[in-house]
C-alpha cells in the first residue's frame, strides 16, 4: 500500500502555502516529512531512544550479574560485549529506519524474503508490552501503598503466617547441661537458661514482611500456573491506570511522547541520585557496595565461558536491539541526521545508567544486611525480587520510610513507562505504514484501540497466577525469538543485500567515511556480531531448562504454552519466505533471487533524497491507485 502525498507538498516536505491541514494530524509545517512527520527537535530522538533502552534491567538485573560474576572485573566483558555485538546491531538498526523512514515491517523491502523477521520483531513486541505493562501496575500498585505513615510491608501485619520475621529465628542447637551436650529446641534452652554452642544453631526458615506481602497481598499468589484463581481488582485497576497513561502519552504520536519523556526520562536520575546519596550516608553501605564491585575484584572469573555469555546477554537485552523499536524511533529522523554520533551517545548512556544504578541499589541493600545481621549475599537477589522484596525491605528499614518508597516505585514507573511508550509506538508505526490513510485521519481512536485491546489480553496477567503468566512470557517470547530475529537481520542485511551497498546507504546521510572508519563495523557485521548472536542463541537452546518461578516448576502444559508462543513468533519467518517465492517469477532459483533484491520502492522516501543511487525508485505518489509493485506482490 502507497503513502499518499499532502496537497500542497513538495517532495521534501517544504509547503506551496501555509494552511493548518499538517498540525490537525499532529504534523508540524517544520516537518521534513510531512507525510508520516518528523521529531520536533533532536532531544525528542535521543530521550525517547535513551528511555527506550534504559528499563528495569538496569536497575534489577545489571548489578546482581555484576557481583555474581567477579565484581568490577564484569565490567570488562561487559564492555567488550557492549563494542562487539550491542553498538553494531544498534547502529545498523538506526541508520536502517532512518534511511527507508519505515517501520520494522515495511522497512523490510530491502529484502523482501526476510520481510517475516518484521513481523516476528512486531508480535514479540505486542507479547512483551502486555506482561510489560502489568510490571508497571506492580509499581502502581505500591506507589499507592507507600501513601501511609507505616508502610504495610515493614512488619508482620494481620496477613503473616509464624514463617513471617525480619530477623533469623533459632530453630533447635547444642549446649552444655552439666558434664553433657544436648541437642534440644531453642525455647527449652532459653527456659533453661543454657547457652548455644557456636556452630550448633539451626535456624527457622523464615520469609522477610516483604516478601510475604509479595506474594499474599499484592499478588495474592496462587500455588501454581494450574490455579488461575480470580482477577485481583486492584491491580486489574493499576493495570487499566497504566494504558490510560500510555494511551494519553502517544495520542498524538511522537509529537506527544516526544514530550512526555523529557520529564519520563530524565526524572529517574534524579532519583537514582537521591537514592545513592541517601544510601551512602547508611551504615553498612560501604559493605554492600563492597560486594557489588568486589573488595578485590575476582579477575579469574574472566576464564569462565558463563561470564561472557551473561554479559553478551545483558548488553543485548539491555541496549533493546532486534525488537523494533529502534527502527520504528529513528523513521522519524530527519534524513541527514547524525544516527552514528545518536547510537554511541545512546549505549553509552544506557551502560552508565546500568552502573550507576548499581552503587545506588547496593548501598541500601548493605544497610538492609546490616540492620538484619545478615550477610550481602542473603539480602541480594535479581528480578522481581529485588524490586518488590529485597529493595522495599530495605527502605521499610529508613527514617520517614514512605518517602523513599514512594520515590523508588515512581522512578520504577517512570523506567517501565519509557520503555513501554517506543514499544506501542513499534506498533502504532507499523500500522501506520500498512494504512497510512487511517492513521491520518483516526491516529488517537487507533492508538486507543490498540491500548484497550492489550490491556483486555494482559487481564490474565493480573489474576492470582498473573506472575507466572508474566514470568513465561518473559521467558520464551523475550529470549529466544528476539535472538533469532537478530540472527536474521544482521545476516540479510550484510551477507544478502550486502555491506558495502548498506554502507553506501549510511553514507548518503552522515556524509563520505574514510576507508578506515568503517574498518570497525566491518569487522564487526560481516563476522564476530553474527558469530557471537549464534554462539548466544546455541547456549540458550542447549542450556534450556523447564521455566519455574522461585521454587513453582511450571506444568508441562505451561512449558507446551510457551514453546507455542515463540513458535507463534518465529513461523512467519518461513511462512512469509515461501509466500514472497511463491508470488514471484521464472524457476525456484530465479524466485528466491528475485526475493533476495531490494523492492522496487525501496531507498530514501523522500524524493530529494535519492540521489543518483536510488533515482530509477518507484515512487508511490505518482502510482496509479497508490499502488506499489513488488517483487512478490505483497503490499508494504
Amino acid at each position: 500500500m502507497g503513502m499518499l502525498s499532502l496537497p500542497g507538498f513538495l517532495s521534501c516536505g517544504k509547503k506551496k502555502d501555509f494552511s493548518l491541514s499538517a498540525e490537525k494530524d499532529g504534523r508540524a509545517s517544520s516537518d521534513e516529512n510531512q507525510e508520516r512527520g518528523n521529531w520536533t527537535n533532536k532531544s525528542d530522538y535521543l530521550l525517547s531512544m535513551v528511555g527506550y533502552a534504559v528499563g528495569l534491567g538496569n536497575v534489577w538485573r545489571f548489578p546482581y550479574l555484576t557481583y555474581q560474576n567477579g565484581g568490577g572485573a564484569f565490567l570488562i566483558p561487559y564492555t567488550v560485549m557492549l563494542a562487539l555485538a550491542g553498538l553494531p546491531l544498534f547502529f545498523m538498526e538506526c541508520s536502517l529506519g532512518q534511511f527507508a523512514s519505515l517501520g520494522p515491517i515495511s522497512v523490510w523491502r530491502i529484502l523482501p524474503l526476510f520481510q517475516g523477521v518484521g513481523i516476528t520483531m512486531v508480535i514479540i513486541s505486542t507479547f512483551v508490552s502486555i506482561y510489560y505493562n502489568v510490571i508497571i501496575a506492580y509499581a502502581l500498585y505500591y506507589l499507592f501503598a507507600s501513601f501511609q505513615k507505616v508502610l504495610p510491608w515493614s512488619d508482620c501485619f494481620s496477613w503473616a503466617d509464624e514463617f513471617c520475621s525480619k530477623t533469623k529465628l533459632v530453630s533447635d542447637c547444642n549446649a552444655a547441661l552439666g558434664n553433657e551436650t544436648i541437642h534440644a529446641n531453642y525455647s527449652y534452652i532459653i527456659s533453661n537458661n543454657l547457652t548455644c554452642i557456636n556452630d550448633s544453631i539451626n535456624y527457622k526458615p523464615v520469609q522477610f514482611p516483604s516478601e510475604q506481602y509479595w506474594n499474599k497481598v499484592a499478588l495474592q499468589r496462587s500455588s501454581g500456573l494450574d490455579e488461575t484463581g480470580h482477577i485481583v481488582w486492584y491491580l486489574a485497576l493499576c493495570l487499566l491506570l497504566s494504558w490510560m497513561i500510555v494511551g494519553a502519552a502517544l495520542f498524538k504520536g511522537i509529537k506527544s511522547s516526544g514530550k512526555v519523556v523529557y520529564f519520563t526520562a530524565l526524572f529517574p536520575y534524579v532519583i537514582l541520585l537521591i537514592l545513592l546519596v541517601r544510601g551512602a550516608t547508611l551504615e553498612g553501605a560501604r559493605d554492600g557496595i563492597e560486594y557489588y564491585i568486589g573488595k578485590q575484584s575476582n579477575i579469574t572469573k574472566l576464564m569462565e565461558a558463563e561470564v561472557w555469555k551473561d554479559a553478551a546477554t545483558q548488553i543485548f537485552y539491555s541496549l533493546s536491539v532486534a525488537w523494533g523499536g529502534l527502527v520504528a524511533l529513528s523513521s522519524y529522523n530527519k534524513f541527514h541526521n547524525n544516527c552514528y554520533s545518536d547510537a554511541i551517545i545512546v549505549c553509552v548512556t544506557n551502560c552508565l545508567t546500568s552502573v550507576f544504578a548499581g552503587f545506588a541499589i547496593f548501598s541500601i541493600l548493605g544497610h538492609m544486611a546490616f540492620v538484619s545481621q545478615r550477610p550481602v549475599s542473603e539480602v541480594v537477589d535479581s528480578g522481581f525480587d529485588l524490586a518488590f522484596v529485597a529493595y522495599p525491605e530495605a527502605l521499610s528499614q529508613l527514617p520517614v520510610a514512605p518517602l523513599w518508597s514512594f520515590l523508588f516505585f515512581f522512578m520504577l514507573l517512570l523506567l517501565g513507562l519509557d520503555s513501554q511508550f517506543a514499544t506501542i509506538e513499534t506498533l502504532t508505526t507499523t500500522i501506520q505504514d500498512i494504512y497510512p490513510k487511517v492513521m491520518k485521519k483516526l491516529r488517537i481512536p487507533v492508538t486507543l484501540g490498540v491500548c484497550v485491546l492489550l490491556f483486555f489480553l494482559g487481564l490474565i496477567c493480573v489474576t492470582q497466577a498473573g506472575i507466572y503468566w508474566v514470568n513465561l512470557i518473559d521467558h520464551f517470547c523475550a529470549g529466544w525469538g528476539i535472538l533469532i530475529a537478530a540472527v536474521l537481520e544482521i545476516i540479510g542485511i550484510i551477507y544478502i543485500y550486502g555491506g558495502n551497498r548498506f554502507i553506501e546507504d549510511i553514507e548518503m546521510m552522515i556524509g563520505k567515511k574514510h576507508f578506515s572508519f568503517w574498518l570497525w563495523w566491518r569487522l564487526c557485521w560481516f563476522f564476530v556480531t553474527p558469530v557471537l548472536l549464534t554462539a548466544i542463541l546455541v547456549w540458550s537452546l542447549v542450556t534450556f531448562s523447564t521455566p519455574s518461578y522461585g521454587s513453582v516448576l511450571y506444568p508441562t502444559w505451561g512449558t507446551a504454552v510457551g514453546w507455542c508462543m515463540i513458535i507463534f513468533c518465529v513461523i512467519w519467518i518461513p511462512i512469509v519466505a515461501v509466500v514472497k517465492i511463491a508470488k514471484a517469477e521464472g524457476n525456484l532459483f530465479q524466485r528466491i533471487a528475485s526475493c533476495c533484491r531490494p523492492a522496487a520502492n525501496w531507498g530514501p522516501y523522500l524524493e530529494c533524497h535519492r540521489g543518483e543511487r536510488y533515482g530509477h525508485i518507484v515512487d508511490p505518489k505518482k502510482e496509479k491507485d497508490h499502488e506499489i509493485p513488488t517483487v512478490s506482490g505483497f503490499v508494504y
